[in-house]
């Protein structure tokens, strides 16, 4: 009888080491202080005592990117999608006031391409230089029969940790500022609209839009905001904040204010081209819209010092905006709806 591989039935052990191979230079790169050894051991070890922490809570997150990465796989544009994975994990952590420590990849495909998996990995890397993590460790997963050819699926999960004393939200309360920090773009939620939205209008990812290839304003990264907002915390300024994902300003503010407040926010705001585009085309709703996208609000902030917030964030190169203020009834109020998206 012939003999029969693992190769045959479709998995290629080789392909996996050499990955791992050639991306340990970009895990070295992420190296942060607590950091214990490098890839290639069972687990992870990490030391919070040397990262410098006192009285430490850890947090965790989880999360992937979503059908965006169909557009990855579509276009072969697969440079993105790793700072995507970053970004909705690390900007999960930082609203509750904790510094990303380390961040962990499942990687899963039909046929692993090691050329495309470095670059993915390669993305995620970056997201983690831009958070300040280390990248530790993950899962490379080849599944000939459960993904079809050069299709992958992704999954994020990070650690990060506050001293127990600076853990957010903290004494929110009606009469503080909200403020803005504009997104990059659609980030990575409520693709499977956009996709909709294109192939109704008979459009495709070649499409030119605004000037430019349809893909190219698609795949662009979700933005990390943890720097400048670690930083704002560490100056006293920021009582709490929303990461605003799936489910929108009225989806996601609300988690960052006590059961008893609301947010009255004031529209319209300035916002990437892609969201007044994808209501013109498809006639999307405003309250549709504020519940599946971002809507060029990436992440809100509460303060109580507007002024001083908003002059420490320029000074780390955001491009904060007052969006609202905190209010005594519950519910998400946003005014000039008409006008938002016009």
């Amino acid at each position: 009888m012939t003999s029969v591989t693992y190769r045959d039935a479709g998995v290629d052990i080789e392909a996996g080491d050499a990955l791992v191979e050639a991306i340990k230079p970009l895990a070295k790169a992420t190296n942060r202080a607590g950091v214990m050894g490098g890839l290639g051991g069972f687990g992870a070890l990490f030391d919070l005592k040397a990262a410098g922490f006192v009285d430490p809570v850890l947090v965790s997150t989880t999360d992937g990117v979503g059908t965006k990465l169909k557009i990855a796989i579509e276009t072969g544009i697969h440079d993105y999608v790793g700072i995507d994975l970053v970004a909705m994990c690390v900007n999960d952590l930082v609203v509750q006031g904790a510094a990303p420590l380390f961040f962990l990849d499942y990687f899963a495909t039909g046929a692993l391409e090691v050329e495309s998996a470095k670059r993915i990995i390669a993305g995620i890397a970056e997201g983690c230089q831009q958070a300040g993590c280390a990248l530790v460790g993950g899962e490379t997963a080849e599944m000939p029969g459960m993904y079809a050819g050069g299709d992958y699926d992704l999954a994020g999960f990070s650690v990060g940790a506050a001293e127990r004393a600076a853990l957010l939200p903290v004494d929110v309360a009606p009469g503080d500022a909200i403020l803005g920090l504009p997104s990059s773009g659609v980030h990575s939620n409520g693709f499977s609209l956009v996709r909709r939205i294109f192939k109704d209008a008979g459009l495709n990812w070649d499409s030119q839009i605004f000037g430019q290839r349809a893909a190219d304003v698609l795949v662009t990264p979700t933005r990390i905001y943890v720097k400048p907002m670690l930083d704002l915390h560490q100056k006293n300024l920021l009582k709490g904040a929303a990461h605003i994902t799936g489910g929108g300003l009225p989806g996601n503010l609300p988690r960052a204010l006590p059961k008893t407040c609301g947010a009255k926010l004031s529209g319209p705001w300035t916002m990437p081209e892609i969201f007044p585009f994808l209501a013109r085309t498809a006639n999307v709703t405003p309250e549709e819209m504020l519940r599946v996208f971002n809507c060029g609000v990436g992440m809100t902030l509460i303060v109580s010092d507007a002024a001083q917030a908003m002059e420490a964030l320029r000074a780390a190169g955001e491009q904060p905006f007052l969006l609202g203020k905190v209010t005594d009834q519950p519910g998400i109020v946003i005014e000039n709806l008409d006008k938002l998206f016009a």
